[in-house]
């Protein structure tokens, strides 16, 4: 696995700082679950206003569905969080069609009104 990192660090909001912590975690655990991969790498590009989020691995899929006891929402729940903090997400294969990845875009601040309860 490879963290990048690129742009200046800034303090989020803490409701952005957990939806970025819930997105690597399920993202990764995804990639554990159904990729087959060999490797991964998350990457935090930080813009005046907003961080941008990927994390994209090198996997077919695996070869053999891999019995889980999950929901089965986790991209779901990954694309409400960031909707959630007025961001976006996309999932799908990564470049070239190899591997998977999924995307995050979220401001860096968001309005005293919003709230994520997932």
């Amino acid at each position: 696995m490879s963290l990048a990192v690129s742009g200046e660090p800034q303090e989020p909001a803490p409701d952005v700082q957990v939806t970025v912590y819930r997105v690597v975690q399920e993202a990764l655990t995804n990639v554990l679950k159904h990729a087959d991969a060999r490797s991964v790498t998350v990457r935090l590009v930080w813009e005046p206003a907003t961080l941008a989020v990927t994390v994209e691995n090198d996997g077919a899929g695996a070869a053999v569905p891999r019995p889980y006891a999950g929901s089965g929402r986790g991209l779901i729940g990954i694309r409400e969080r960031a909707a959630a903090l007025g961001g976006t997400a996309v999932s799908g294969p990564g470049p070239q069609g190899v591997g998977f990845r999924v995307a995050v875009r979220l401001p860096l601040m968001i309005s005293s009104g919003a709230e994520v309860g997932m």
